[in-house]
C-alpha cells in the first residue's frame, strides 16, 4: 500500500573498506562489511526506526520523530568506534581504516512497498557526499525537531548546494563534544550554535599560499596569467572554476572541460562538477582536471576562514593576504 507521510530519512555510509578488501581479499572483506553495517543497523531497530535497506557498504532508515533518527546516528557511531577499537586491540590494521559518515533530513515522503520516496530520501542521500569521517549532518528541519538539549551540540555549516537540487539545503553538523569556551546560556536553553559568517578563503597550491576576504571575490582559478588565482599546469584550463560569495557563503562553480573535483575534509567522498556548483564549506581539497586522490594532479588546498573566531590551522609555508 502507499502511504504519505512526515518522516525523518536517514543514511549512513562505512568509509575506509577499500583497505580490507586489498588486504584481506574480496569474500573475506565483503563478509565484514556486511557484519559491520549489520552490526550499526541495530541502533535502528533501537531507535525504534524502520530499516528500508542497506547498500553494500552502509543503510537507508526512517524515523517518526527526529531525536530518534539523530540517537540512532549517535549510537551508529559509537558502535563502530568499538568495532575499531576492538581492531587495534586485536592487531587488525586492515579494520583501523573504517569511519562512518550520517546525514538526516525531515519531509514528506511516500511508503511503496517497504521503500520510501521523496526530496527528504533525495537530499539525505546527497548530503552524505559533503560529510567527512565520523560526522553526523543534518538538515534544518530535522534540527527543529529535536529537544531544546540536543540543539546545542549542532553548528551550521549556513546553506550547502546539494547535487540534483535547484535550492540549497541549510545543514547543522554535529560537535564530537560541547564546544570550549561556548554560551552557557545559547548551550543550556538549547539555541543551536550559529556560526559566525565566514570572512575569507584560503588557497594553497604547492608554495601559493593566498588568504583572500569577501571583497576580493570572484576568485578564479586558472592557468592564464589572468586569472586571479593563477595555477601553471596544463591540466587545467584558461579559467577552469571560479569561487563566489553568495550572500552567506561561498560557492565554487567549475568553467572547464576536464572537470573539477571536491573533497571535503581528509577522506570524505569526491564531488564532480561538471559545469556545477557547490557550496564550500570548512576544508578540504579542489582537484583541477583531476581526481584529488590523483598525486600528479593540480591539488588545490582550501579553508573558510573565520577572522574573528580563529586563525587559521598552518598547512604548512607562510601565508599571504591579498
Amino acid at each position: 500500500m502507499t502511504a504519505i507521510r512526515e518522516r525523518t530519512v536517514l543514511f549512513a555510509d562505512l568509509r575506509g573498506s577499500t583497505g580490507l578488501y586489498e588486504s584481506l581479499g574480496n569474500a573475506e572483506a565483503s563478509a565484514m562489511v556486511t557484519q559491520t553495517v549489520g552490526q550499526i543497523s541495530e541502533a535502528v531497530l533501537e531507535g525504534g526506526g524502520q530499516l528500508i535497506k542497506t547498500l553494500g557498504d552502509g543503510l537507508m532508515a526512517a524515523f517518526e520523530a527526529p531525536r530518534d533518527g539523530v540517537r540512532a546516528a549517535q549510537r551508529m557511531q559509537e558502535m563502530l568506534e568499538r568495532t575499531v577499537q576492538r581492531a587495534r586491540r586485536q592487531s587488525n590494521p586492515a579494520m583501523l581504516a573504517l569511519r562512518l559518515q550520517v546525514a538526516l533530513a525531515r519531509g514528506e515522503v511516500v511508503e511503496l512497498n517497504g521503500d520510501c520516496f521523496g526530496d527528504a530520501v533525495n537530499v539525505a542521500a546527497r548530503l552524505i557526499d559533503h560529510a567527512g569521517d565520523g560526522e553526523i549532518l543534518i538538515t534544518a528541519e530535522v534540527l527543529a525537531g529535536l529537544h531544546h538539549a540536543s540543539k546545542g551540540r549542532f553548528r551550521s555549516l549556513d546553506r550547502i548546494s546539494v547535487r540534483g537540487r535547484v535550492e540549497p539545503v541549510h545543514v547543522y553538523r554535529m560537535d564530537a563534544a560541547p564546544l570550549v569556551g561556548a554560551d552557557a546560556t545559547a548551550t543550556q536553553f538549547g539555541e543551536p550554535m550559529r556560526s559566525v559568517e565566514p570572512d575569507g578563503m584560503r588557497l594553497i597550491w604547492q608554495d601559493l599560499d593566498r588568504v583572500f576576504d569577501i571583497d576580493a571575490m570572484p576568485i578564479v582559478l586558472g592557468r592564464s596569467v589572468q586569472a586571479t588565482y593563477c595555477i601553471t599546469d596544463a591540466r587545467v584550463s584558461r579559467s577552469h572554476a571560479r569561487i563566489d560569495w553568495q550572500g552567506s557563503s561561498f560557492e565554487l562553480t567549475d568553467l572547464s572541460y576536464n572537470g573539477t573535483y571536491v573533497r571535503f575534509g581528509d577522506s570524505g567522498e569526491l564531488l564532480s562538477l561538471k559545469r556545477g556548483s557547490c557550496t564550500l564549506h570548512g576544508s578540504g581539497v579542489i582537484g583541477l582536471g583531476g581526481l584529488p586522490t590523483d598525486e600528479q594532479s593540480p591539488i588545490v588546498r582550501f579553508e573558510v576562514l573565520h577572522f574573528a573566531d580563529t586563525e587559521p590551522q598552518p598547512f604548512g609555508g607562510p601565508r599571504s593576504r591579498r
